[in-house]
């Protein structure tokens, strides 16, 4: 081979080792500090602060007659772990700030939020590395969770229920 082609091989090889590099950075850092998502998909357009408390806008959704209470784990290593639904929006994952903390290998520190949008209920994934799975379908989007849906994260189930 020419010293040519040798050197074309060797620049490809390095460029090639660099992207491998960036993207564990990549996945590393969003395993740890959660994707980011902009303000217009968040579906948030509430007031923060101070002028959020004075117009009296953070109020949980109106509890319906049949509408879920609560989300509770239902398989894995958290059994019987609870959060109370009048508190979303509800993060799951392993990180400290998680209303249901789990401690499972294949969730990530910011998995997937569970917030309410009118009277339904949703749950989100937060760039999670392993994915959030609804019954055996994974889900990209903010998707619609009735009561008794299994939310599948990593080896662990959740379920909305009264």
């Amino acid at each position: 081979m020419s010293e040519l082609t040798l050197f074309l091989i060797r620049v490809a090889y390095l460029a090639i080792l660099w992207i491998f590099v960036l993207s564990a950075i990549s996945v590393i850092r969003s395993d740890m500090f959660g994707a980011r998502v902009p303000e217009a998909a968040r579906g948030t357009t509430e007031p923060r602060g101070r002028a959020a408390k004075r117009k009296g806008k953070n109020k949980p959704p109106a509890k319906r007659r049949g509408s879920p209470t609560h989300v509770i784990v239902t398989e894995g290593s958290n059994v019987g772990e609870r959060a109370e639904l009048d508190q979303a929006p509800i993060l799951i994952g392993r990180g400290t700030d998680a209303a249901i903390r789990l401690d499972d290998d294949y969730v990530s520190t910011r998995h997937a939020r569970i917030a309410a949008s009118g009277d339904q209920w949703f749950v989100e994934d937060l760039g999670s590395t392993n994915g959030t799975y609804i019954g055996s379908v994974r889900i990209t989007q903010p998707t619609t969770v009735t009561l008794g849906t299994q939310v599948r994260i990593g080896k662990t189930i959740l379920e909305l229920r009264k």
